[in-house]
C-alpha cells in the first residue's frame, strides 16, 4: 500500500493524475468555503469567503522570503563544507 502511495507521488507518469487529484481537493475546499457559516466571524476580512485560504498562503509565502532573505543575506547559511 504504501509502496503505491510513493510510486504515485514520485513518479512522473502519474503526473496528470495528481494533478487532477489536487485540483479536484482545490475545487472541493472552495466549495466547502462557501457552505461554512459566518455569523462567529467578528471582523468584516473574516466573512469573505476564502480569506482563510489567502491569508495561509501570503503567510507561508511571506515566511519563506524572509527565512531565505536571513539564510543568504543575514549570513545564517553556511556553505556545505563549513564544518569539514
Amino acid at each position: 500500500m504504501i509502496r503505491r502511495m510513493v510510486d504515485f507521488f514520485g513518479d512522473e507518469q502519474y503526473a496528470r493524475q495528481r494533478r487532477r487529484l489536487f485540483y479536484l481537493a482545490l475545487v472541493l475546499i472552495v466549495i466547502a468555503d462557501f457552505l461554512v457559516p459566518r455569523a462567529h466571524a467578528e471582523y468584516l476580512w473574516e466573512r469573505l469567503p476564502g480569506w482563510s485560504a489567502a491569508y495561509g498562503l501570503g503567510s507561508c509565502v511571506l515566511l519563506i522570503f524572509v527565512s531565505k532573505f536571513l539564510g543568504h543575506q543575514g549570513g545564517l547559511m553556511r556553505r556545505e563544507d563549513y564544518y569539514d
